[in-house]
């Protein structure tokens, strides 16, 4: 299809630098296919009275890295001078030292250069954080030896590193400590994300327990989200487009649990689109879930026979994104389209920190 069809203009104040709080109190845009499209305008403390007993929700248990950080080369002589400054963040864990990372300025790093990274401003127990360049790639791709290795380099990056915020965040405001709350959800668990599972931004204990008292059940998977989530699709056809890889796992029990739910009649609810990608990565062509562990890039696009998932809870997207075309292929593009126009006119609050709408497929 071409990617036109997926564009929309967005005013800037639309675009939400803060989240709600508390985060349940966010609007919700509840969207059923038809004719004419039917939209409600809730908020997404009502999703128990939205659901029926016996639903189940899956989540996204992933945990985000502090994957931003700050440093400086060190100087390649004895000259010593002065060294601008690098900003890196990490994509993809090769092991327990290396890393590849997106760097700026990358031009200005050569293989074996070495990067101290900083901690201005903040009490680190550990010393300093040194990474050797081992390899560089296209586009300011480069692979990071650091001098820590497993448990001590993961707490290195928690003392130094800045949460990932998306561009269209970090690029109007600074990222601060509120961020590392804010933009990590309370099922968070498996780390190993460069970016949140945002659907799963807006419960909190309360609204989990109102979901357990009407008898909707909630499962944890695990999907790491990488950087690839936020790219625009720059093909002129979604054809041309190849979605970036991302490892996620769903458990045995968890398989089995969501396939009983739904032979009793439940539905299966994605809370996010890295639940519903996996989910449906996991599936046989009946509808039935198995035990999954690897990575996958499935990209869903409109004309996509989904065979897991009946329902989703997500955020708002960006126009000419992955994301939206997911939800186009979900709902309809005609549908979404109508339910963003209708979202931008209400002043609903889009992208990360944003609000969320709930999608029903053939209802």
């Amino acid at each position: 299809m071409r990617t036109d069809l997926f564009d929309f203009a967005l005013p800037e104040e639309r675009i939400a630098l803060r989240p709600i709080s508390p985060r349940d109190s966010a609007r919700l845009l509840v969207v059923r296919q038809g004719d004419p499209v039917g939209l409600e305008d809730r908020l997404v403390r009502d999703l128990p009275n939205l659901l029926r007993r016996g639903d189940a929700l899956v989540v996204n248990d992933t945990k985000v890295l502090p994957a931003r950080l700050h440093g400086r080369r060190l100087p390649r002589d004895e000259s010593g001078g002065h060294e601008p400054p690098i900003e890196a963040t990490l994509t993809n864990r090769l092991d327990g030292s290396r890393w590849k990372a997106l760097v700026r300025p990358g031009k200005r790093l050569a293989v074996g250069d070495v990067v101290r990274f900083g901690a201005e401003g903040r009490v680190c127990f550990l010393g300093q954080l040194d990474a050797t360049v081992e390899a560089k790639g296209q586009g300011g791709e480069v692979t990071f030896a650091f001098a820590f290795h497993g448990a001590v380099l993961d707490q290195a990056l928690e003392e130094r590193g800045d949460m990932p915020l998306p561009p269209y965040i970090a690029s109007r405001r600074t990222v601060d400590e509120a961020d590392r709350t804010d933009y990590q959800t309370i099922f968070a668990r498996e780390q190993g994300s460069v970016a949140a599972p945002t659907a799963g931004l807006h419960f909190t204990d309360a609204l989990v327990e109102a979901l357990r008292e009407h008898g909707i059940g909630l499962h944890k998977v695990t999907l790491h989200v990488g950087p690839g989530t936020f790219l625009p699709v720059k093909a002129e056809d979604t054809a041309g487009h190849q979605m970036h890889a991302e490892w996620g796992s769903v458990r045995a029990e968890i398989a089995a649990a969501l396939n009983a739910a739904r032979r009793a009649g439940g539905r299966i609810v994605a809370v996010g689109s890295t639940s519903l990608r996996l989910l449906e990565s996991a599936a046989a062509e009946d509808g039935t879930i198995g035990e999954f562990s690897g990575e996958t890039a499935l990209f869903v696009t409109p004309g996509y026979r989904f065979r897991a998932v009946d329902a989703m809870l997500t955020n708002f997207h960006l126009p000419r994104s992955t994301l939206f075309m997911l939800v186009s292929a979900f709902c309809g593009l005609e549908t979404m389209q109508r339910a963003y126009a209708h979202a931008i006119e209400a002043g609903y609050r889009f992208y990360s920190y944003g609000d969320a709408c709930l999608l029903f497929r053939g209802a």
